[in-house]
């Protein structure tokens, strides 16, 4: 069995840092870690002299953008150097420059990715602590709620700089994730569970100096970078709904002065919608499923399976989501005169539920990634 401090490279992107990266670097070499690579990603000339402290007294690697690229460029260049550069490296811990991570929990992550060449392991901080500035432990709840409703995907900390990649995940797989900034890093998480990765987390010190204040995560501008990573989630069912809508407003102007809307009796039942209601809903989401399916399938949930089961699963949601509307549009809300106000409001409320089982049901794969919590 290898060394697992020669076989694990550490990663430290960094823009404009301060002697807390020389601190940092000087006791890694004290830990007897032999690959440090240092990002300079854009840093002013004033801020260059810290790397080359690095490199001349401790012998590290930089590779320097001559402007600001953002974290995720940054990390995807020491991996491309690694790949094309290192053969003996095994994997690859990233860290944070600015000192929130100490040796003691990079040593810990580092012999988990040596350890576990199948795994994305997480160095995830508590947010339980009230000495947490408020950006930041707001910032990573509000996320952590997102990225559990929307992806399915369940980590204490989506944020945490952090991370050990096995250099098998490097190759195949993080390398080439999109993301220039901080949404590289939630980027990650999304492609680990779309390949079926397990990710491993274990408990990390939190340590914020002078709150936070050297942080280059921009509360409002990265927040945006990293949640447009949801849209292609959205953007899928929004398109749907407003297929949907706009054609039971179009047949309810066409059909009407044909169809009146009389209580459907059947066989002595009578039933409380009207069958020009009932028209108008089986048609709009019929069109509209179509369009759906076949969305979420491919650019959505990426599921290649060409099994039968998964259509199948699909039109029982689909029929009950349909039932469940006409009824609703009929007897819900009854204080709102106009229908399509009405279907609008509740198709909103069952898009959430129908999103969730369509995630876990309809097009889960046959075998979801493991999570392991070494707390």
């Amino acid at each position: 069995m290898g060394n697992y401090k020669k076989e694990i490279a550490i990663i430290i992107p960094a823009l404009d840092p301060d002697n807390r990266m020389v601190s940092l670097v000087r006791e890694l070499r004290e830990a007897e870690y032999e690959n440090i690579i240092l990002v300079d990603d854009g840093s002013t000339r004033e801020k260059r002299r810290y790397f080359q402290i690095c490199k001349e007294e401790y012998g590290c690697k930089i590779i320097r953008h001559v402007v600001n690229f953002g974290k995720g460029i940054a990390i995807k260049s020491a991996f491309n150097y690694i790949l094309e550069s290192c053969p003996d490296i095994c994997g690859a811990v990233t860290v944070d420059c600015d000192g929130q991570h100490i040796v003691k929990d990079i040593d810990t992550c580092a012999k988990l990715t040596y350890e576990n060449p199948d795994k994305l392991t997480l160095g995830c901080r508590r947010f339980d602590n009230s000495e947490i500035p408020l950006r930041s432990r707001f910032g990573n709840i509000l996320t952590r709620q997102v990225i559990r409703l929307l992806c399915g995907i369940h980590v204490s900390d989506t944020q945490t700089g952090l991370r050990g990649l096995p250099i098998p995940l490097i190759a195949k797989y993080f390398a080439n994730t999109k993301g220039e900034r901080f949404e590289y890093e939630m980027n990650m998480l999304i492609e680990a569970r779309e390949h079926m990765i397990p990710v491993q987390e274990f408990p990390i010190e939190t340590i914020y100096l002078e709150e936070n204040e050297s942080s280059h995560f921009n509360p409002f501008l990265d927040s945006i970078r990293i949640y447009k990573v949801f849209l292609k989630f959205l953007l899928s069912s929004l398109s749907s709904f407003l297929i949907d809508i706009a054609l039971f407003s179009l047949l309810g102007i066409i059909l009407r002065p044909w169809i009146p809307e009389n209580i459907i009796i059947f066989k002595g039942f009578i039933f409380g919608g009207s069958l020009l209601t009932l028209l108008r809903t089986v048609i709009s989401r019929l069109a509209s499923s179509l369009f759906n399916f076949f969305m979420n399938k491919k650019q959505v949930f990426k599921n290649d399976s060409h099994s039968p089961v998964i259509v199948v699963r699909y039109y029982i949601l689909c029929i009950i989501q349909l039932i469940l509307s006409w009824l609703l549009v009929e007897h819900f809300l009854g204080f709102i005169t106009y229908r399509t106000i009405r279907k609008c409001i509740i198709d909103t409320l069952l898009f959430a539920v129908s999103f969730q089982i369509q995630r876990e049901w309809v097009f889960v794969k046959s075998q979801m990634p493991k999570h392991d919590n070494l707390s």
